[in-house]
C-alpha cells in the first residue's frame, strides 16, 4: 500500500502504521479478495486519495464519513463524494440543502467534492475501501486503525482545525480530539447525521459551514469556498 498515491506529508508520520502487522493483514485480505474475483471500490489508486489531495499541513477542517459507496462509479476516496457523471446520494442533498440554509449557496448539480479537499477540508472515511454491492464489507479489517491514526495526526497540529462529526459513528471516533470546549485548540461541532433517516433531527439548522468558516477566519485563516464549481 505504502507505494499507491500518498502525499509526502503524510506518507513519513504513518510509516509506522505502513510497516504494521495490521496492515500487513489487511494488505493481504484486499488480494485474496480480488483474486477472488470480488469488486472493491474505489480504485486502488484512490484509495488514499482524500490524503494525497488534502496534505497534513494544510487541513483546516475534517469531516468524517463512515466506508465507502458501494455503488458502480460511486467511491473515489471522498467521504460523502462521488465521480462526475454519478446522482447525488441522499446524504450529499441534504448537506447541500444546509448549506443553501446556512450559507445562501445555491445547490451544486452535481457531486464531486475534490473543490472542497483542494482547500483543505479532509474528506475522511474510517474504512477506505468496500466490496461492491456490500456495504460495511470491509469493517473491523484494520482500516479504522490506520484512519485513527490520520486524525491523531492532525489533532496533533499545532494550528487550529474544525471538526465536524456527523452522526454518532463520527462523534465517537473523534471523541479524543483536543477540542476548544476542553481546553484545546480545535473546534469540534457535532450534529446528527445527514442521512434522510435523521437530518431532521437536528443535522438541518446546525450552521455547521457558517460556524468553520468564522472559526477560521477568528484565528487568521482564509475561509472554506464552500460552493463548488460546475464540472
Amino acid at each position: 500500500m505504502a507505494d499507491l498515491n500518498l502525499h509526502p506529508s503524510w506518507r513519513e508520520p504513518l510509516r509506522e502504521e505502513f510497516a504494521s502487522p495490521y496492515m500487513a493483514a489487511l494488505r493481504e485480505y484486499l488480494r485474496a479478495e480480488k483474486a477472488a474475483g470480488k469488486r472493491i471500490f474505489p480504485e486502488s489508486q484512490n484509495w488514499f486519495r482524500a490524503l494525497d489531495l488534502t496534505p497534513l499541513d494544510q487541513v483546516r477542517v475534517v469531516i468524517l464519513g463512515q466506508d465507502p459507496y458501494h455503488g458502480e462509479g460511486q467511491a473515489h476516496g471522498l467521504c460523502f463524494s462521488v465521480q462526475p457523471g454519478t446522482r447525488t446520494p441522499p446524504s450529499l442533498v441534504n448537506i447541500y440543502k444546509e448549506m443553501e440554509a446556512d450559507l445562501g449557496i445555491p445547490r451544486a448539480r452535481h457531486g464531486f467534492l475534490e473543490h472542497w479537499a483542494e482547500q483543505g477540508v479532509l474528506l475522511l472515511n474510517a474504512v477506505l475501501t468496500v466490496e461492491q454491492s456490500r456495504a460495511a464489507a470491509h469493517q473491523g479489517r484494520g482500516w479504522e486503525r490506520f484512519t485513527d491514526a490520520v486524525i491523531r495526526l492532525v489533532n496533533a497540529r499545532p494550528e487550529p482545525v474544525v471538526f465536524m462529526l456527523w452522526g454518532a459513528y463520527a462523534q465517537k471516533k473523534a471523541a479524543f480530539v483536543d477540542s476548544v470546549d476542553r481546553g484545546g485548540r480545535h473546534l469540534v461541532l457535532k450534529a446528527p447525521h445527514p442521512s434522510p433517516l435523521s437530518a431532521h433531527t437536528g443535522f438541518f439548522g446546525s450552521g455547521h459551514f457558517s460556524k468553520a468558516n468564522a472559526f477560521l477566519e477568528s484565528h487568521g485563516e482564509k475561509p472554506i469556498d464552500w460552493a463548488l464549481p460546475e464540472l
